[in-house]
């Protein structure tokens, strides 16, 4: 296992590849939470926003959708990855 905090671009290209969304944005907001709880001291790879769109989230409750983000990046979250805000939906009807 690393040490190294997660990137921004590390978190997308793993939710790309397990949740395969049709939209999807991925926001270290680590330096806005300076001195807080999980923060590393260096403002980036603990807190993290996730806004992801993906049919696999199709028929599913907002907490098993939050758990499908979650399970896709444990290892990180065993790295340092702190706090994730996720806003997880489903896309639209066609």
């Amino acid at each position: 296992m690393t040490t190294a905090a997660p990137t921004a671009a590390l978190l997308q290209q793993r939710l790309q590849s397990l949740l395969q969304p049709s939209a999807l944005e991925v926001i270290d907001e680590s330096s806005q939470h300076s001195g807080h709880i999980g923060a590393n001291g260096t403002g980036f790879g603990t807190h993290f926003r996730v806004r992801i769109t993906s049919t696999l989230f199709v028929g599913k409750p907002p907490v098993a959708r939050h758990r499908l983000v979650y399970d896709a990046l444990q290892d990180f979250i065993d790295q340092g990855l702190h706090a994730l805000a996720i806003e997880a939906k489903v896309p639209p009807a066609a």
